[in-house]
This record gives structure tokens, sequence and C-alpha cells, in this order.
């Protein structure tokens, strides 16, 4: 069997190093072509080495680069298209992923979305791009590959509801008025998953499921009015899938990311893989489902309202979110900061022009200088 060849956008964070746990376990299937990191030149070196790869990029250096690496704001969208590079699995953080996802669906690859902004912020661009390059896009969140997998090639003139989980994140308990108080130790308690700093905070504000929800939307053609978001403690049940006679089916399994990683390199065929625990359904139990209180998590529904609106809209609530998510991680506004912020850029930039990069891009610059001036930093 061929192996495929692979590149990793975002090698260091969290989806990237369990992307390399999956590539080391499955040699005989894949191969490791490309290896890309943001800044931390140690932690690459140690994957690159790991997977014996023949081309590595960093994007800033944080020291001296290794002999015969690339560096600079390009290595992105190099390592997106090089040749021998089959399945390129973007898990860069924000919107500076976008263009390696546009490049690569330009040169036909398929790409392993785990970088969620890329639809948030280009949705219709994103697809377009896959349509005109002959690529595809293949989920890696665990709630948009529970749906691919519950799907399993049905009509979307079947489905009545899509039904996404969300864990609640550390504070799915708490009043509005300990909210106010939440410090940055307490965002970063996520009770289910281990996530990077910036994606933890996305998911104590719910601004994530608002993510998600777009994604959604744009990977499987689902209108807004018939996707909903339920809080779902445990984290077994990714998502569900209602079907228009009433039947419903779910994806369960461990919290782990291997899991859809895995799948996302090999959909539709599954292969065998023993280095994720085995599911346990009496360990696991009980298994509950809330409502979400909206009242407490407003980053949701102005996400989800970004997203129905359309145009630049869901790139202003992306980049508002990602400045003041960096704003809240430098201890420079409060926790409750983060959705007054967004809203603020959504009613001052939510109209701009959004059917083109350059006019996505604009609106994403905007966004960010306005959080930046509002939250007077």
């Amino acid at each position: 069997m061929t192996r495929a060849g692979v590149a990793i956008l975002g090698a260091t964070g969290s989806i990237g190093r369990s992307a390399v746990r999956v590539l080391k376990r499955h040699p005989e299937r894949f191969a490791a072509r490309a290896l890309t990191a943001h800044s931390a030149l140690d932690d690459l070196a140690k994957c690159a080495a790991a997977l014996d790869v023949p081309w590595v990029g960093i994007v800033e250096p944080s020291g001296e680069v290794p002999a015969g690496w690339c560096q600079g704001p390009s290595v992105l969208t190099t390592a997106a298209t090089l040749p021998g590079v089959d399945i390129v699995l973007n898990a860069v953080v924000g919107a500076a992923g976008l263009d390696a996802t546009l490049a690569a669906l330009g040169a036909g690859k398929r790409v392993a979305l785990a970088n969620k902004e890329s639809l948030v912020v280009a949705g219709q661009l994103v697809m377009d791009a896959a349509r005109a390059g002959q690529g595809s896009v293949v989920p890696v969140d665990s709630e948009h590959s529970a749906i691919l997998q519950c799907l399993a090639g049905r009509p979307g003139t079947e489905v009545r509801r899509l039904i996404l989980t969300a864990s609640g994140g550390p504070f799915r308990t708490w009043d509005a008025e300990r909210l106010r108080a939440a410090t940055l130790a307490d965002a970063l308690q996520h009770p289910t998953w281990q996530m990077g700093r910036k994606i933890t905070v996305d998911s104590a504000t719910l601004a994530n499921k608002a993510m998600e929800v777009i994604e959604a939307h744009f990977l499987f053609g689902v209108p807004y009015e018939n996707i909903e978001v339920v809080v779902h403690p445990q984290s077994i049940v990714h998502s569900m899938v209602e079907f228009v006679d009433g039947s419903v089916l779910a994806q369960l399994g461990v919290p782990s990311m291997e899991l859809p990683i895995l799948y996302a390199l090999t959909h539709p065929d599954r292969l065998d893989d023993t280095g994720v625990p085995r599911f346990d359904p009496v360990g696991a139990s009980p298994l509950t489902f809330e409502p979400v209180r909206h009242d407490a998590f407003p980053a949701l529904q102005l996400g989800v309202g970004a997203g129905r609106r359309g145009g630049a809209a869901p790139a202003v609530f992306n980049a508002a979110n990602e400045q003041a998510v960096a704003l809240f991680l430098d201890g420079r506004i409060q926790f409750g900061g983060i959705p007054l912020a967004i809203s603020a850029a959504l009613d001052a930039l939510g109209g701009m022009p959004g059917s083109t990069r350059d006019q996505l891009m604009a609106a994403d610059a905007a966004a960010r200088d306005l959080v930046r001036e509002h939250c007077r930093c």
C-alpha cells in the first residue's frame, strides 16, 4: 500500500502533538512530509526527529533556526502545497491558518481541518476553493467528525437537525456574579479536554461552540435554524444527527483528539488502532444533557448571529474574539470583557463587505483595532 504523505501545520500545539503520535503508530500507512510551528523551536525539533521529516518550517523562530529549515510567514502555504503531500492537517490557531487552507485546497489536497477559523472567517471561499481545486475538507473537530460519521454519506435532505454537544467548560454551573470575577487560572481548568490556552478560553466563553455552528453550516450545508447546541458535561457523545423520520444517531467515544485525527486521515476508511483507551459504557455513565445558559454565555449567540448575518460578520466575530482573548490572557481585560468586546465590534463593523479574501482581511484588521481601542489597551 502506498503511504499517504502528510503535512502537519501547527505541529507543536495540542492537536499537532496528537497527530504526531498517530503518525508514529502507523508508519506503514502515513509518511510525514512536512511540519511547521509558529515559534517553538525546541518542540518542533523533537517532532521532526520523531518522524524523520524531510521539510521543516517555522513562522517566527524564538532562536537560531537549524540548517535546512525554512522560516517566515510563507512556510504555512509552502508546506501545504509541497509535492508528495497528500493530506494537510491544518492545526494552526486563528485566522492565520486561512491562507494555508485555501492554498492546499487549490492544489487538490485533502485538508484535515482543525483550524476552525478557516471556515468561520471565509466559509464560502473555502468551499469554493475545494470545488475549484478538486481538494476536500475533512473535519478534525470531534463534533464535526461525529456528524460526518453519523451521516455516512446520507443526503442532506434526510437531515432534520444537527445537535452539537458542548462540555459547558469550567464555568458550566457558575452564576453571573461569580463569572464576572473569573480569573485566567479558572478559565484554563477545562474539565474534560487538554487543549491550548486560546481554545480553552474559547470553550469557557462558548465562543468555540459558536464557531463550530458556523463550521457545521458550511461543512454539511445545513441551515442555521437546524443546528442546535446542548450541554453534555461528560464529553462522551460528540454530536448527534436527527433525521426526518425522527431517528437520531449519535457518535460516542472517549474524549481524545487522536480518534477524530485518525478518522480525518483515513476517511471514509477505518484503521485498526490501539492508541486510545477502549470505550467503557458503564464507566462512562451516567450521560447527561442540559440546555445552554445563554444569559451567562452570550458569545454563543453573538457568533451564531454573525454566521446568520453573513458577509464579513463572522470574520469580525472571530477577529474580535481572538483579540479579546489575547488581552484576557495578558491580564489586560476581565473574562466578562470578552463578549462585550465582541458585541462592540459586531455592532460597529458587522456590516462590512466580505465577498473576497481582501475584504475579509480588512474586516479582520478593523475588528482587532476596534477591540484594542474599546478595551483602551
